[in-house]
C-alpha cells in the first residue's frame, strides 16, 4: 500500500468521523463564555456586612458593618474593579477586589487587598453556573492550611448576596464568617466614617489622567537581540483609596495585534513601599510576585525576582515624570543578580488634554 492510498484512507476516515460528530453532536462540549458574569456589579451599592470575630473556634460572636461598594468595568466587562468602605465597632475598613476573567480557562479570579497593608493574597478562582458564582482557594489561617470559599447568589438587578466560608477539613464542612447583602443606590452616599489621614502618599499624582503612549518592546530579551516592536495606544490612570492606590488601563496596537493591560499599584503604609501588579486581558491572571519599591528624587524604582524561559532573573521597573505633560517608564531584566541590566520595554507618554 503506497503513501497516497494511506493518505486517502485517513482523509476518508476523518471526513466520515466528522460527519458522525456533526450528525449526533458528539465531541467536545461548548464551553460557556462567562466574561460578562460580573456585569451585574457595575455601579454603587449600600452593603450590610456580618463578620464572625473568631472563625474556626466555635465562636458565635458576630459584628455588623455598614458601608458603600462601588464597582466599575475594565476591558469592556471582562475585568472589574470593586472598592469598599465600611464602618463598624472595629473601626473604618477599606478594601478592593480586582476580578479578572481568564479566556483560556473560562474562569474568574478574585484578587483582594486591604488598604492597611496594600498587598494581594492568593486569588480565589471559580465560575458562574445557573446564576450562582462559586470561588475557591487554599490559604494559611493562624498557622493552619484551610480552604476558602466565596459564593455570589440571589442576584437581581438591584440586589445580591455574598458569603465567605472557611473549611479546616478538606471541604467536608464549611463555616461562614463573612456575609454581605448589597442594595443598589443611584447616588453615592458619603462614607460613614473617616478614612486614615496619615500615610497618604502623592508619589503617583503626576500620573493621573489620560495619556497617549508609544511603546518600544525588545523582541527577544537576554539573547543579544536588537529587534524592537513599536506600539501606540492610550492609557488612563485613576486614584484608589484617596491616592493610596491607583490603576492604569492601557489599550495599545502594534504588529502583533491589540494589547489590553492594567497596572495596579497599592501602597503599603507599614513598609512605606508600593506593590505593583500587572495583568493582560489575553491571560486574565494577575502577575505575581509583586514588583516592590518606592520613589526617591522624583523617580520610582521597583524590583522583583521572576522566572523567564526557565531562568531565574531580576526585574526592574522605573517610572518618572519628565515634564508636567510627559513621563516615561522602563522595564529591564538582569540574569546576573543586578550586575548588568538589559532594558526591554520603554514607554513614553504625552498627556491628552480634554
Amino acid at each position: 500500500m503506497n503513501k497516497i492510498t494511506v493518505i486517502l484512507g485517513v482523509l476518508t476516515l476523518t471526513l466520515f468521523t466528522h460527519g458522525i460528530r456533526a450528525q449526533y453532536n458528539v465531541g467536545k462540549p461548548e464551553v460557556r463564555d462567562g466574561r460578562h458574569d460580573f456585569d451585574f456589579k457595575f455601579g454603587t451599592w449600600k452593603t450590610h456586612i456580618k463578620l464572625l470575630q473568631k472563625p474556626l473556634e466555635g465562636s458565635r460572636d458576630w459584628v455588623d458593618l455598614n458601608g458603600i461598594v462601588s464597582a466599575r468595568k475594565i476591558w469592556d466587562g471582562h475585568a472589574c474593579l470593586e472598592e469598599i468602605e465600611a464602618d463598624g465597632p472595629t473601626g473604618h475598613f477599606e478594601g478592593l477586589t480586582l476580578f479578572l476573567y481568564n479566556p483560556k480557562s473560562h474562569q474568574w479570579s478574585m484578587n483582594f487587598s486591604n488598604s492597611s497593608d496594600g498587598t494581594i493574597g492568593e486569588p480565589c478562582i471559580g465560575k458562574f453556573e445557573n446564576g450562582k458564582g462559586e470561588f475557591y482557594d487554599q490559604e494559611s489561617y493562624k498557622g493552619r492550611t484551610i480552604f476558602v470559599r466565596f459564593i455570589w447568589s440571589d442576584i437581581t438587578p438591584d440586589t445580591h448576596h455574598v458569603e465567605q466560608s472557611f473549611s479546616a477539613d478538606g471541604g467536608k464542612t464549611w463555616e461562614p464568617n463573612f456575609v454581605a447583602d448589597l442594595t443598589r443606590v443611584t447616588d453615592r452616599p458619603s462614607p460613614t466614617g473617616q478614612g486614615p489621614a496619615q500615610d497618604v502618599p502623592h508619589d503617583f499624582d503626576f500620573a493621573y489622567g489620560k495619556w497617549k503612549e508609544h511603546s518600544s518592546r525588545l523582541q527577544n530579551p537576554l539573547t543579544s537581540s536588537t529587534s524592537w516592536t513599536q506600539m501606540d495606544g492610550t492609557s488612563v490612570t485613576s486614584p484608589i483609596w484617596n491616592g493610596r492606590g491607583n490603576i492604569t488601563e492601557l489599550e495599545s496596537d502594534g504588529p502583533n495585534g491589540r494589547l489590553e493591560l492594567l497596572a495596579l499599584r497599592l501602597y503599603n503604609p507599614n513598609a512605606r513601599q508600593w506593590d505593583l501588579y500587572f495583568a493582560t486581558s489575553g491571560v486574565g491572571i494577575l502577575g505575581k510576585p509583586a514588583t516592590v519599591g518606592s520613589f526617591s528624587a522624583g523617580q520610582g524604582e521597583f524590583y522583583d525576582q521572576e522566572t523567564y524561559k526557565d531562568q531565574a532573573i531580576w526585574v526592574r521597573f522605573r517610572i518618572f515624570p519628565i515634564t508636567t505633560d510627559s513621563m516615561q517608564s522602563e522595564q529591564a531584566f538582569s540574569p546576573d543578580a543586578g550586575k548588568t541590566w538589559e532594558t526591554n520595554w520603554i514607554n513614553k507618554y504625552t498627556r491628552i488634554k480634554e
